[in-house]
């Protein structure tokens, strides 16, 4: 029995965990769920599980909180992952607010299921050397990470000539560029194959999700920046590709359903039936692959560069993105805005070698330079 605590439990991969969970009652249990400001849905799941560990960062002043065990804040969700019956920690929640957490779970020895690409973008390095000292276990749960992962196991990791992660290429793959600045709110939440939360979508729709795939899978995978590409996949069945040395390549294939990856992380390395759907490819019928158009997705080539440049150039790239993703979502800038708003960030940035303490003072200047505009 492994004992799980959700970090983003009201979240789309929150709800999925504890989906997985429930069909898995004799191998999983729920110990402890956490999110960001939502206590309604998070009391009502903590009741379904008959949890009474929970976490907020964001609570309500009139919220009375009626849990045995509340935690509040970061500072609060850094305890809580660290408490003795917690075996596996899934980080779910959105944005580099997940940073801290992460590192105090990994510090105590749990098993960190890993959904906040935020997370290794933002503080990598830092993250990776915690793991190693601490002996800790972080495993990806973002689909194409755990594509990879799979793939990977076919060959030794020195045997790797090159990683490919697919993109659907969200839902302006065909849009023509000249409308682009008219694009709408609702528009871009319109994702063709996933439903996933606001944020992640809308980096879909840039595909600015991807190039903070491209940064997290150098430090997941020990892989340089020039091993790693992405190419456009519009049907999403094919997660990752792994090219090694001989030639060979290792795919993962499923159907764009995100309770796979999470069964798969919290249950590693066994694989269990639990009635998921399955992939037939004579139902598919054709898998079509595309090189991403530099012009259509420039977020993407500001990854690369962010990555290319180092330290806390991607500290910069990540934080500066959520502040123009949250002012598009909120209808003050325009779709286009933001990758100009991330660029403008990074150029005016002076990277600084890649530490806990200048990756979090780079954030905040970065979140400061982006609001002013």
């Amino acid at each position: 029995m492994r004992r799980v605590l959700v970090l983003g439990s009201t979240g789309s991969i929150g709800k999925q965990t504890l989906d997985v969970v429930r069909r898995l009652p004799a191998r999983l249990q729920v110990v402890g769920l956490a999110t960001y400001r939502d206590h309604k849905t998070l009391l009502a799941q903590a009741a379904e599980c008959g949890v009474r560990t929970i976490g907020l960062i964001e609570p309500s002043p009139s919220l009375a909180l009626t849990a045995q065990d509340a935690y509040l804040g970061v500072e609060g969700l850094c305890a809580m992952v660290q408490r003795a019956e917690v075996d596996v920690v899934v980080v779910a929640l959105g944005g580099a607010v997940a940073l801290m957490p992460t590192l105090a779970a990994l510090q105590a020895g749990k098993i960190v299921a890993l959904a906040t690409k935020e997370v290794l973008v933002a503080a990598g390095e830092v993250v990776m050397q915690t793991a190693r000292r601490c002996h800790a276990t972080l495993l990806p749960i973002d689909s194409e990470h755990s594509g990879a992962f799979q793939a990977m196991l076919a060959g030794k990791p020195e045997q790797v000539a090159r990683l490919i992660l697919t993109a659907s290429g969200g839902p302006f793959r065909t849009r023509p560029l000249d409308t682009f600045d008219a694009i709408t709110v609702e528009e871009a939440l319109q994702h063709p194959n996933w439903h996933m939360g606001a944020k992640i979508t809308i980096d879909s729709a840039t595909m600015m999700n991807k190039g903070l795939e491209v940064i997290e899978a150098q430090h997941l995978f020990g892989v340089r920046l020039e091993q790693v590409e992405v190419l456009l996949h519009p049907q999403s069945i094919v997660h990752a590709l792994v090219e090694f040395v001989d030639g060979s390549t290792i795919a993962q294939l499923s159907l764009p359903d995100m309770r796979l990856p999470i069964q798969y992380a919290l249950l590693y390395p066994e694989r269990v039936d639990t009635q998921l759907p399955r992939l037939r490819l004579e139902q598919i019928g054709q898998l079509t692959f595309e090189t991403p158009d530099p012009v259509r997705y420039p977020c993407l080539e500001l990854a690369y560069a962010a990555a290319r440049i180092g330290g806390t150039m991607p500290t910069v790239l990540n934080a500066a993105n959520e502040v123009a993703v949250r002012a598009f979502l909120q209808r003050r800038i325009r779709f286009t805005d933001i990758p100009r708003l991330v660029e403008r960030a990074m150029r005016a940035h002076t990277p600084a070698p890649a530490t806990l303490e200048n990756a979090l003072q780079a954030d905040a200047w970065a979140r400061a330079f982006v609001s002013e505009f």
